[in-house]
């Protein structure tokens, strides 16, 4: 009785994941789409020969520089997180960081941002702990990084004049900011519920309610963990690191394809890059980062062929470092990427069959 409920279980379980699957088929075809549209427009109408020509004068000291920087933002990430998992366990913001990087080169090569849940796995294997443990200070992170990213707004806007949509996108990002400020601060300082050691306590409630009570409990237990700790003041001045890094690296890929802009000016595309390619999209936010980086640039007065030109040097330039030091962080882990995706989804799938029971 007991095997057939198990292998029915497991059965619905596996047709939960094909439904999922084609859902995730579908975002992804959605993603591709997005990013055809969006390079068809940069490129339409630009003058090729001057395009080439900027490329070719382009002043490579500043690029190693950029580079430079781009790789301390992400050690900067690095040492955050090691700080947000102090709570679960010790581990070190070199692992950390080699997670960082494998789950940022699985985003290069696959849609939907999947690197996130890859580093998520590596840093539960290494420390050990479960997948679900390390998810707050993930969703910690994020919540740190859109407060950073809405105080760099508003500087930037101090000494540059922003555009309108900008401006407004600050405004909705603000109040965002504000509301989750105030969840988080719920989270951190409710007095924790005695737990109730039922195995059918919500047993009578719908099953996806039942698994999402259950995980909602989990990652606030988490986020209570993370914000009551001493080390999240400092973790949250790590966040500054991450973007300021990011600006400097951005801004002096300008500097090395010879565009007249501010440092102000260039933290401002930057930040409309960032809103832009918010969403989970193509990999390597390929597309969407050309796009709104053109866009960025001409809303401050550089022409659509340089700054075409400008939008598909800095990505390149920023993204071989990452799929260089990602690869040397993958065979550092002695896993293959497949391996750690199958891995995965075994975990995934036996997540499912446990709240099903």
């Amino acid at each position: 009785m007991n095997t057939n409920l198990a292998s029915e279980q497991i059965r619905v379980s596996e047709e939960t994941l094909s439904k999922e699957q084609r859902k995730s088929l579908v975002k992804q075809m959605l993603g591709y789409l997005i990013a055809i549209v969006c390079l068809i427009w940069v490129f339409h109408d630009i003058h090729a020969e001057r395009l080439f020509r900027q490329v070719a004068e382009i002043n490579w000291g500043w690029v190693g520089l950029a580079v430079l920087f781009d790789v301390l933002s992400y050690f900067s990430q690095g040492m955050r997180w090691e700080l947000l998992l102090r709570p679960v366990g010790q581990t070190s913001p070199w692992r950390t960081t080699q997670a960082i990087y494998v789950g940022l080169f699985t985003n290069e090569i696959l849609p939907l941002r999947v690197g996130e849940l890859v580093r998520a796995y590596l840093v539960s294997r290494w420390l050990p702990t479960p997948l679900i443990s390390v998810i707050p200070s993930m969703a910690v992170e994020r919540f740190f990084d859109a407060i950073w990213l809405a105080i760099g707004i508003g500087v930037t806007a101090l000494f540059v004049h922003l555009p309108k949509d900008l401006l407004d996108a600050a405004d909705i990002l603000g109040v965002f900011v504000l509301s989750v400020t105030a969840l988080f601060a719920y989270l951190v300082f409710r007095k924790k519920k005695k737990t109730v050691a039922h195995p059918k306590e919500h047993a009578s409630l719908w099953k996806p309610l039942r698994v999402l009570i259950s995980l909602i409990d989990r990652l606030a237990s988490g986020i209570q963990k993370i914000g009551t700790s001493r080390h999240v003041y400092l973790a949250l001045l790590v966040s500054s690191l991450i973007i300021v890094g990011q600006i400097l690296s951005f801004w002096l890929v300008m500097l090395g394809y010879g565009l007249p802009l501010s440092l102000w000016t260039g933290a401002a595309v930057l930040l409309i890059v960032h809103l832009g390619t918010a969403l989970p999209n193509a990999p390597s936010n390929l597309g969407t980062y050309q796009f709104f980086c053109v866009l960025g640039l001409t809303l401050f007065g550089i022409d659509k062929t340089t700054a075409t030109g400008f939008s598909v040097v800095v990505f390149i330039i920023l993204t071989l470092p990452l799929w260089a030091i990602g690869l040397f962080a993958i065979n550092r882990t002695g896993m293959k990427l497949k391996e750690i995706r199958k891995e995965i989804n075994k975990l995934m799938a036996r997540q499912k069959v446990h709240a099903d029971v």
